[in-house]
């Protein structure tokens, strides 16, 4: 696996604070502003990792970028297995989304099945081992 970069990226719990601080004021600017993938980015994060500490188990979650700026935005760790996925703002999720999730394969831990999660309004599967998932589903 190629050496990842160590820099950390952070995340709010409450996205109603991300969009006071960022001043974003209505739900159509947060919509189609310059930040919303990132800001959804950062609502399936923390919804994720809210779900995990409500039914009382810890997420071993990761966000993956290595030197070469490839990124994973969410690697979820659970029995001896990585399940990559992706955060994207788009209701048509093509294959090339899940290329990047061939980089764990080189990892000491077995990936599993990964996930393109986004605004399609239902569950589907790219392939065998990649599904699509509503963000309306976490």
């Amino acid at each position: 696996m190629k050496r990842p970069v160590k820099t950390p990226k952070l995340y709010f719990y409450d996205t109603g604070i991300v969009s006071y601080l960022t001043k974003w004021s209505s739900p159509e600017t947060l919509e189609s502003g310059a930040m919303n993938g990132a800001i959804l980015e950062n609502y399936v994060v923390s919804e994720i990792k809210k779900t995990y500490l409500a039914s009382g188990r810890e997420a071993y979650m990761y966000y993956y970028r290595d030197k070469d700026a490839k990124e994973i935005d969410i690697v979820l760790e659970h029995d001896g297995q990585l399940n990559p996925i992706e955060i994207k703002k788009t209701a048509n999720p093509g294959k090339e989304l899940v290329k990047v999730f061939e980089l764990l394969d080189r990892a000491s831990v077995q990936r599993s099945k990964g996930a393109v999660l986004c605004m399609k309004p239902e569950f589907s599967a790219i392939d065998r081992d990649n599904y699509i998932v509503p963000i309306w589903m976490i």
